[in-house]
């Protein structure tokens, strides 16, 4: 069968994606492993607007619900897009379609337009009790939840950009924060760097290998070692904020599409338009700046509507 429009992924970009192209009555099919994207883990998101308080866990299935209410959307959950292929002057193409898509159950599909809303993953220590305590105090994202610990004592584990800003974020929050990296010194804006290191609450630790996160039913505290002289610490805190940098999935139309050095998907931003005719990407796989769930909607959005003043114009 031939879709108008393929969207990959089943975040909150992908899900606004998929209402807006039934709206429009666009042939749509939205394939996905799942719905909610990285927020499906957070306890407590305070930052959904319209929303003061809702868990990850309910918010993406307010977004399946509203998505599944709509006419005229396929829904391939449970399944990954493998491989794409531009087929637009192959032999094998099909009525009209640009792209030729394998999932990684082996089911196939034809489309004339492409929205990659894939996300990101976030870049992980890999030490025992990260997995253990995600969402029980071990986060992501300090933007989201750094409310979630007024007053009590964090370390964010990172010396780049992401760590500092977490800092920044948690500033007039957290009642402690330590600064924990594991190089000699920090890599982040200098600015940024100077603002935290006068700040009484914040705490700078140099050299310092996590290697594990510790805890009951929720986190209790972090070890880690001085990589110069091999001394094991552990720090009480509440909370584990891991800001080492996130990973894009764009793998999958990496020889279609042009990325960035992180392996963000690059776009125009006032359309959402790749490199490659017929692909638009949107949320945290793009090359967007501030990585959110409500822009992340908003760039779908935006996206959706190209894609359809492009699909009349054909």
């Amino acid at each position: 069968m031939l879709y108008d429009l393929i969207i990959i992924g089943g975040g909150p970009a992908g899900i606004a994606a998929g209402i807006y192209a039934a709206r429009k009555r666009l042939n749509t099919a939205i394939i996905t492993d799942s719905f909610g994207g990285q927020s499906l883990v957070s306890a407590d998101i305070q930052n959904w607007i319209g929303t003061p308080s809702i868990s990850g866990f309910d918010l993406a299935k307010s977004l399946e619900g509203h998505l599944r209410a709509q006419d005229g959307v396929t829904i391939v959950d449970n399944d990954l897009v493998d491989a794409v292929a531009n087929i637009s002057e192959s032999t094998e193409q099909a009525s009209g379609g640009r792209f030729h898509l394998r999932t990684k159950k082996g089911v196939e599909f034809y489309t004339k337009t492409l929205l990659i809303t894939s996300g990101s993953r976030h870049r992980r220590l890999g030490v025992p009790g990260e997995a253990t305590f995600e969402g029980k105090g071990v986060v992501f994202c300090a933007t989201c939840d750094a409310p979630l610990f007024k007053g009590k004592t964090v370390v964010v584990v990172g010396g780049g950009n992401s760590g500092l800003e977490a800092v920044v974020d948690l500033i007039p929050y957290a009642a402690a924060i330590y600064l924990l990296h594991h190089g000699s010194a920090l890599k982040g804006d200098p600015l940024t760097q100077e603002k935290i290191r006068s700040n009484k609450k914040v705490t700078v630790i140099l050299r310092g290998e996590t290697e594990a996160i510790l805890g009951g039913g929720a986190v209790e505290g972090i070890q880690y070692r001085d990589r110069e002289t091999g001394e094991q610490t552990t720090l009480t805190v509440d909370g584990v904020f891991v800001e080492i940098g996130s990973v894009p999935n764009s793998e999958v139309v990496k020889d279609l599409v042009k990325r960035n050095d992180f392996g963000e998907i690059l776009v125009d931003h006032r359309s959402q338009r790749t490199s490659a005719e017929g692909i638009w990407a949107a949320g945290d796989v793009s090359d967007v700046r501030y990585k959110q769930n409500n822009i992340s909607v908003g760039d779908a959005v935006k996206a959706v509507l190209n894609i359809y003043d492009s699909l009349k114009s054909m």
